[in-house]
């Protein structure tokens, strides 16, 4: 059931487990690991006021990363997230982990 004041339903906003499924099929990493951490942003900018699904930190080390500058390895990984930033995913913290 939806909340009258959330525009979307709670499966509908990313998750966790979401955006591990489409950093595997685009980057197939060898060490992922995603963690939601939307409750630290009640209140700020992008906030959902729900505590879940709008800001997210990811580690990533993936063979395709290997010897992309920063700024490419940022983008090849937002490229793979961009239908959770179109289901609300607001900010993204990225660590490229050595593979």
């Amino acid at each position: 059931m939806n909340d009258r004041n959330d525009p979307l339903p709670r499966c509908a906003w990313p998750t966790c487990a979401h955006l591990e499924a489409l950093l595997q099929q685009a980057l197939q990493p060898t060490r992922l690991e995603v963690i939601d951490e939307s409750a630290a942003h009640a209140g700020h900018a992008g906030a959902n006021g729900f505590g879940y699904g709008t800001h997210f930190r990811v580690r990533i080390a993936a063979p395709r990363l290997r010897g992309c500058s920063r700024v490419a390895a940022h983008r090849l990984v937002y490229d793979a997230l961009r239908p959770a930033f179109e289901a609300g995913l607001h900010a993204l913290a990225v660590e490229v982990l050595p593979d």
